[in-house]
């Protein structure tokens, strides 16, 4: 395929599209395993049956790994709130329906949520006594075996011309507790500075999938101990105001 039209760029990793298909090339420095475990996400969810780019082949290109995935036109969730605020309400109920519609699903072989979190727990920075109690918390959650994206936000889904929504970006991907997932989302929204639709999005998550708000709370610290771990110092302040284990109200 050729590599000239790019349609994004980020931290590690271009993404090219040639006609059907889209690339997603990453730096030399990025770990292969986690590129295959990516695409091994991918298509583990594929089968599920859920509206996903479908992957084509994984390459190297000029010694650079590669996912190739079929390309999905349309325009993102995020570009059409931006595009049209006045039907945010729309929007944000169609972006928690497919939400739900994700936790809906089984997978069986993707990676556990629990252990994901306790191991980014014990990769963080943060004191043994703030761990202990983390570690704790997190156990005693209930490990539910949902599809769980991981990083699901407003930019990772695709409305096509006739309103199908499609899902992008499944490297995060486990299975485990949808309310985790919830608080997640809701963190994601705070981080880019959208409080009004993160408190938006959590009601109408908590009301569709009658799930007390007090629950997802309880996720938060855990989540944003683990979400610390990548890393972006422009993300550690407001995540570790987070990272308590005091009782939400």
């Amino acid at each position: 395929m050729k590599f000239d039209n790019v349609l994004a760029k980020r931290k590690n990793k271009i993404v090219y599209r040639d006609g059907d298909v889209v690339a997603k090339v990453f730096d030399e420095c990025y770990p292969k395993s986690d590129i295959l475990n990516e695409a091994l996400n991918q298509a583990r969810v594929e089968e599920t049956g859920l509206n996903i780019p479908k992957i084509v082949e994984v390459t190297s290109v000029d010694g650079k790994w590669a996912i190739v995935s079929t390309y999905i036109e349309g325009k993102t969730l995020a570009e059409l709130m931006e595009e049209n605020p006045d039907k945010i309400d729309e929007y944000m109920n169609l972006f928690v329906d497919v939400q739900i519609g994700i936790l809906d699903k089984k997978s069986p072989l993707l990676n556990d949520l629990h252990q994901k979190m306790n191991r980014k727990i014990s990769e963080t920075d943060l004191d043994a006594t703030t761990r202990y109690e983390l570690h704790t918390r997190l156990n005693s959650m209930k490990n539910h075996t949902k599809v769980c994206h991981g990083d699901f936000n407003p930019s990772n889904v695709i409305i096509t011309e006739d309103g199908t929504p499609y899902v992008l970006d499944w490297s995060h991907a486990t299975q485990g507790n949808g309310a985790a997932d919830a608080a997640r989302t809701y963190l994601l929204f705070c981080l880019n500075k959208r409080e009004d639709l993160a408190e938006k999005y959590i009601k109408l998550f908590c009301e569709k999938t009658d799930t007390a708000r007090q629950y997802v709370n309880e996720w938060l610290p855990i989540v944003a101990a683990s979400q610390s771990v990548k890393g972006k110092p422009e993300e550690r302040e407001f995540l570790l105001s987070w990272v308590n284990v005091c009782d939400y109200q």
